[in-house]
């Protein structure tokens, strides 16, 4: 993991640099000492937290205000985080920027595959109502959604976006372990076949026999049969 400001490595034929912008910076320590994460970071995968109270132009930190016509909730400010994207990148971003929005595009593993062929990405998240549309409208050039449920933040959608995105990267898994996975192309989409091992019976529960057999072309074919 790097700091801001940092370009990571240069000599490697594929990498990502991965940019979150968050209020919890060090909500992200737990992640980045987790497999396949820690494995590729450093890397093939260059990841990079910013605070957005390091750049704000408000006093005191500030970074969120009452939203306009009342309700509950703070809302993220458009020009806080327009300051933490031109304190990063200057005035011209090249690469997608990424608002971690209910509004946004359904996450799927096709799109973790399009995200992990980029070079360059960053997250934006917020916490409690969310962004000034604004900043969703004019400052991002995606938007993603984890799923159509409410949480406090948007850190735990990038952490699943980043887990998501680096076992994809090169050297992430075993040689063949991601081809085969739920909603794979090998798997057309689907769920994965269901998994046993030891012992072969418990409570009376047991394993099926063909998986038992050592003839791993009719553990093949059941497995192909198998999928979810």
């Amino acid at each position: 993991m790097s700091t801001p400001g940092s370009t990571g490595p240069t000599n490697l034929v594929r990498s990502l640099q991965l940019d979150v912008f968050t209020l919890l910076p060090h909500a992200f320590a737990w992640l980045t000492e987790q497999r396949p994460v820690a494995t590729v970071l450093g890397n093939e995968l260059d990841l990079r937290l910013f605070s957005y109270r390091d750049t704000t132009p408000l006093r005191a930190g500030q970074v969120d205000d009452d939203p306009y016509g009342g309700g509950a909730g703070m809302v993220l400010r458009v020009d806080v985080v327009a300051a933490a994207l031109e304190a990063a990148y200057g005035s011209e971003i090249d690469h997608r920027v990424i608002a971690l929005s209910p509004q946004g595009r359904q996450l799927t593993q096709a799109v973790v595959e399009e995200l992990a062929n980029d070079e360059h990405l960053t997250l934006l998240s917020a916490r409690f109502e969310g962004f000034d549309e604004r900043i969703v409208r004019h400052l991002a050039s995606d938007a993603i959604s984890i799923g159509p449920y409410v949480l406090s933040g948007g850190e735990l959608p990038a952490m699943v976006l980043v887990d998501a995105i680096a076992r994809r990267l090169p050297g992430a898994l075993a040689e063949g372990s991601g081809e085969h996975e739920s909603f794979s192309a090998e798997l057309d989409g689907g769920l994965e076949y269901p998994h046993y091992t030891r012992p072969p019976e418990f409570r009376g529960w047991t394993v099926p026999d063909v998986l038992l057999s050592g003839d791993h072309a009719r553990i093949d074919a059941w497995r192909r049969e198998h999928v979810r």
